[in-house]
């Protein structure tokens, strides 16, 4: 099988981990089950307009114009984008076990000026409509053809979802009616009140989360069903799960039925829940519960496609959460909230953005201390480095991409890779503004290319970050089990995690000279006579003397068995 370019870039820096195969069509079945934790999940974040463009005919839907500020506009990403990398492999070659895309559904149609040049909803979070996919990203069919990829591949799906807005009010984008929406007053951010009871921004309608009182459809919104062929189907749907489930017809109610849709419909495997603490608390867990029973459904009616008897999994961004706070969130004026208990497996880790500039041995024993026999025990965090909307990343011009890779992929928790953060993709764009530095298109040219920059090859970091991606995909101890430094200097750690029938053993070492090969000392972790594998290397050994030897002269060693 011939290579493209960029597939001959990364096995050349990848060597076995990445092959031809990887660029064949993935069967219609679903691969064997192999131990998947979301504990120790690898989640690749990606903004879909901004990550792969399979189709031009597609980049400028609703009659919108190329007149945006610089990058606030759409780019021309799709699903089918996204689609076309998983099925050549480029997220197996990393090691993702899930992908967390930006809400696909619907946005509003015209751009906003928010003094910073005109805005569109090319992030996905300023819906129009809940119930379909955005034509700038494609269609349902293609949404259905990127879950099942992804699936056929072993990686589960987050959806992005929003509870707390709609999009901006433009003029042909209408304002949702005074029951389902408030347009003020603006969130002061002291207490629960101030960060609920309001709107984030200016211009941005928030739900009206906390009532219980029946709303009817919006009449735009029926007139738009009625339009497009579809609103007896969505009024049917609606009925049906009303005398379901018993809720009233409130607004948080015809949410969480089009919310969960996408499970039912789809498959979806999980939910990352925006703006979390900017809505009532007990919304999350009433949620939950309509998730769950989705994703039940979906697994009775498609037992053949299901990657294993885990349970939906939901993950929170609470804004500036750190994991040092464990389960508690203080939103001010005295009051906290506890998300863990109102429907979440894990929060989001803000707190790595600043944990990353300690060394590495403080930064994973207060984060194992944390996660086994701490505040957070039994729960977990989505641990990540940099992301679409947060104004500090940890390595904004990109000068430390290769120790970024070792504190995000080897910190016990889940990680989170950003697109681009593999790359070395830059965050500081100088033309952009505000957070839309963040958010420029993945660098393929560049990783096509192998660029060259502040010393490095792009190639080579992408291969760093490959190769400790795949050695997390293989081990589960690497971001579930407990950590213990081994020896401080050079720096070598174990993880351990033994669970039910699940058990799992590793040994790193970072920072090792480079000028002769090596010997590691295991601390009796691996036994004299046992075969043991260097994942960085691909490199193979049987343990001597309680220490093993590679003879390679990397800095990083990665030992675990196959």
């Amino acid at each position: 099988m011939k290579l493209t370019p960029l597939a001959m870039t990364l096995a050349l820096a990848l060597g076995a981990a990445y092959s031809p195969a990887m660029a064949a069509k993935p069967s219609a079945t679903a691969p064997a089950a192999k131990p998947f934790l979301w504990e120790n999940a690898t989640v690749y974040f990606l903004l879909t307009d901004r990550f792969n463009n399979a189709f031009t005919g597609n980049d400028l839907a609703y009659g919108r114009k190329a007149d945006a500020g610089p990058l606030r506009g759409f780019m021309g990403g799709d699903l089918a984008g996204i689609t076309s990398k998983i099925n050549e492999g480029y997220f197996d070659s990393l090691g993702v076990t899930a992908i967390w895309l930006t809400p696909p559904v619907e946005q509003i149609h015209e751009g906003t000026d928010e003094g910073t040049g005109k805005s569109y909803g090319f992030h996905g979070y300023w819906a129009k409509d809940f119930t379909t996919v955005d034509a700038n990203l494609g269609t349902e069919n293609d949404f259905r053809n990127f879950v099942e990829a992804a699936h056929a591949h072993g990686i589960r799906v987050l959806l992005d979802v929003v509870m707390n807005q709609t999009g901006p009010v433009t003029e042909t984008d209408y304002v949702w009616p005074d029951d389902w929406v408030r347009t003020g007053p603006q969130c002061t951010y002291k207490d629960a009140k101030t960060s609920i009871e309001c709107t984030l921004v200016k211009n941005l309608p928030d739900f009206r989360t906390d009532s219980d009182t029946p709303v009817e459809l919006p009449e735009n919104l029926a007139a738009k069903w009625q339009r497009e062929g579809r609103f007896e189907r969505e009024v049917k749907e609606l009925n049906e799960f009303f005398a379901r489930t018993g809720y009233p017809r409130a607004p948080r109610y015809y949410l969480m039925k089009w919310h969960t849709d996408w499970i039912r419909k789809y498959g979806v495997d999980g939910f990352r829940a925006d703006t979390v603490k900017h809505v009532e608390a007990k919304v999350w867990k009433e949620l939950r519960t309509v998730a769950d029973a989705a994703f039940d459904d979906w697994k009775r009616a498609n037992p053949d496609k299901k990657l294993g008897d885990d349970k939906f999994y939901m993950t929170a961004e609470v804004f500036n959460y750190n994991i040092a706070q464990g389960q508690m969130f203080d939103l001010g004026g005295g009051q906290a909230f506890n998300y863990y208990q109102n429907g979440f497996n894990s929060l989001i880790n803000f707190g790595l953005v600043y944990d990353a500039e300690n060394d590495y041995e403080s930064l994973f024993s207060a984060y194992s201390r944390q996660l086994h026999g701490g505040a957070l025990d039994g729960y977990s965090v989505l641990n990540y480095l940099d992301s679409h909307d947060f104004d500090k990343p940890f390595d904004a011009s990109r000068k430390k991409p290769f120790e970024s890779a070792n504190k995000l992929l080897l910190a016990p928790g889940a990680a989170q890779i950003y697109y681009g953060d593999e790359t070395a993709r830059k965050l500081d764009v100088a033309e952009a503004v505000g957070d839309a530095k963040l958010r420029s298109f993945m660098n393929w040219d560049e990783l096509e290319r192998n660029v060259e920059r502040d010393g490095y090859k792009i190639a080579e970091v992408r291969a760093h970050w490959a190769r400790i991606g795949l050695f997390r995909k293989a081990h589960v101890a690497v971001g579930a089990g407990v950590h213990q430094q081994l020896q401080a200097k050079p720096y070598v750690f174990k993880r351990t995690y033994d669970q039910g029938a699940l058990h799992d053993k590793v040994v790193v070492a970072l920072d090792l000279p480079t000028d002769k090969p090596a010997k590691i000392d295991l601390h009796g972790v691996f036994a004299n006579g046992q075969k043991v594998k260097d994942y960085y290397s691909g490199k193979t050994a049987v343990v001597k003397g309680g220490g093993v030897t590679f003879g390679t002269r990397n800095a990083t060693v990665l030992i675990g068995q196959e």
